[in-house]
């Protein structure tokens, strides 16, 4: 996901700040115009607040700033680099990708300009430029490892498998032996049909390691996808001379046979270790575990999986540990209907445990308000001092309306939070959004703040308290800080680019404002193929300060269509004149 992608390089320009732009002067690129005193200074004040509102996170601020740049010295590849950064954050691939090639074409061996060009263009397809790119950086930072990672991975994309493998040659020689750069060659090497040097890759590792018993089932296991079954019988047997009783043997073992074909002999492995009076109950949830592991990695049938646990939990009907993996095993079905009724078995067997309950939650209709309410309720009366519970009781009488029902199983449940910050900031935060609903607007922030003290990243508070902030027309700046935090995170998530847009329509920075609404109506109709009727009315809005009175005015008519509740809305529509809001929403 993309946003800004470069934290190594984000602290190196914070840090140095406006170093970089004399750096590229003293090179004296013979395309770059010569700067008057005045100019540098209003140069390297702009730049200086361009990184000043990058650091805490004002990336609309940023934008701005990084124009005035532009306006002095379109040649500073700091300027153009930190500009293709805010393309790529807000997924403008193509215009990221100019800004970085631009960046590089007048700071041709500056590393971190080269690794975002070099990403563009593998995004962009263009593997063969990306490749030479990655060796160019190869050539100059030979010890820097990710490099060799990325050259054969725009190399395998090209299709050009030998030099694939030969850069993961290169790196082997810089690091040593690595069991992914393994797998990774071998699987390249199955890609062109050379099978002994494919397999050569994993027996170096036998040779190398001869009593470890995984090199001889990780052989195994690559012999049975390729079908050579007689060779992967016989890695298995060597294991098998080593440790006869490893987990992940026997379930290999029962792979084997039902690859071959001989499912009784598959469920006789199984069965084995499963139903023996030696094997703990434990250590038989952890092979079947296992065996149901290998069945969803080959995409096979789960069918044997479900036929074994039958037989466990008849063999051992009062162990609801076998109905808890039961439970698990149908949700990766998604029949959570099903694996909600294993999970009560579960929970009731052991109600003092707190992970059936939490199962239950997991497994319930998220339709179903009473029975999230009721499985709450029933866990609280076992586990009176587990917080999970109170909150997520709190949320179903929220969406219920029942606030001050909400608000006191919040107060009930927080003393038992203390411990637990994340956890904490999530009761504030739900107890300012309920606050907010009984329009107690001065509580709600208050609420809003105590929860970011206790995580200061926790993403839907702060989007939410940054919304209302700009609905009250209060600390706009606040605002669109905590809200760039959100996008940065997510950056193509629709809520958080229409809040932040919004912000910055609040405080007139509308430019900048319509390149996040017109991602917000864009990913809306991408991501949730429904698009909120706020987005839209946000987007006419822009529009119109845009002097896109007509398009404005079609989006405001789009925003009523969809059920829009904006008590300024119709006024719009009628005198097709923007008309502020006046009160909270």
């Amino acid at each position: 996901m993309s946003n800004y992608k470069f934290p190594i390089l984000f602290l190196i320009v914070f840090v140095l700040g406006i170093s970089n732009i004399f750096a590229q002067t003293v090179k004296g690129d013979v395309n770059r115009p010569v700067l008057s005193l005045d100019d540098q200074r209003k140069f390297d004040y702009y730049f200086y607040n361009a990184m000043n509102s990058k650091s805490i996170e004002k990336y609309g601020a940023t934008y701005d700033f990084l124009q005035y740049c532009m306006k002095i010295d379109s040649t500073n590849a700091s300027v153009l680099f930190e500009l293709g950064n805010f393309f790529n954050s807000i997924q403008n691939k193509d215009q990221a990708y100019a800004y970085y090639q631009r960046a590089v074409g007048y700071d041709s061996d500056n590393f971190y300009y080269n690794m975002a060009l070099a990403s563009a263009l593998a995004e962009r397809q263009d593997y063969k430029d990306a490749a030479s790119v990655y060796q160019k950086l190869i050539n100059q930072n030979p010890l820097k490892i990710e490099l060799y990672m990325y050259l054969s991975e725009v190399y395998r994309l090209d299709g050009d498998l030998l030099n694939s493998i030969q850069a993961l040659n290169d790196l082997e020689r810089t690091m040593g032996m690595n069991e992914k750069i393994t797998i990774q060659k071998f699987k390249l090497y199955s890609a062109l049909n050379d099978k002994k040097k494919a397999y050569a890759e994993v027996q170096k590792y036998i040779d190398k390691y001869p009593d470890d018993i995984r090199y001889y089932i990780l052989l195994a296991n690559l012999y049975l996808q390729e079908g050579k079954n007689k060779e992967a019988y016989a890695s298995l047997s060597k294991a098998k001379s080593i440790d006869p009783e490893d987990p992940y043997l026997i379930t290999s073992m029962a792979n084997y046979y039902q690859t071959v074909g001989d499912q009784p002999k598959a469920e006789a492995e199984l069965r084995a270790a499963l139903f023996s009076s030696k094997t703990d109950i434990d250590t038989k949830i952890g092979i079947l575990s296992q065996y149901i592991g290998i069945l969803q990695q080959g995409q096979q049938d789960l069918e044997p999986a479900y036929l074994l646990l039958d037989s466990l939990m008849v063999e051992h009907p009062q162990e609801a540990k076998f109905n808890l993996l039961y439970g698990n095993l149908l949700m990766l079905q998604d029949r959570k209907k099903e694996a909600n009724f294993q999970y009560r078995v579960y929970a009731e067997s052991d109600p003092t445990n707190p992970v059936g309950w939490e199962q239950l939650l997991q497994s319930t209709d998220v339709d179903s308000i009473d029975a999230l309410i009721d499985v709450c309720k029933s866990a609280i009366v076992y586990l009176p001092e587990e917080p999970l519970f109170y909150f997520y009781l709190s949320v179903g009488q929220y969406q219920k309306k029942e606030f001050k029902e909400a608000l006191k199983t919040l107060e009930d449940g927080i003393v038992f939070a203390q411990d637990n910050p994340r956890l904490l900031s999530e009761f504030y935060g739900q107890k300012g959004s309920i606050y907010y609903e009984l329009k107690q607007q001065d509580s709600a922030f208050v609420e809003f703040d105590q929860s970011l003290k206790y995580n200061p990243q926790n993403l839907g508070v702060l989007n939410n308290y940054s919304y209302y902030l700009s609905l009250a027309h209060k600390d706009l700046d606040r605002a669109e800080n905590m809200s760039s935090i959100t996008i940065k995170a997510e950056p193509t998530n629709p809520t958080y680019l229409d809040t932040y847009g919004w912000i910055l329509f609040m405080q007139g920075a509308y430019t900048t404002a319509k390149i996040y609404l017109e991602n917000a109506v864009k990913y809306s109709e991408e991501k949730e193929k429904e698009i909120s009727a706020e987005v839209l009315e946000h987007y006419g809005d822009v529009l119109y300060m845009m002097d896109d009175k007509e398009n404005a005015v079609i989006y405001w008519e789009r925003a009523k269509e969809k059920g829009s509740e904006s008590k300024t809305l119709d006024q719009k529509i009628k005198t097709k004149t923007f008309i502020a809001p006046n009160s909270l929403k």
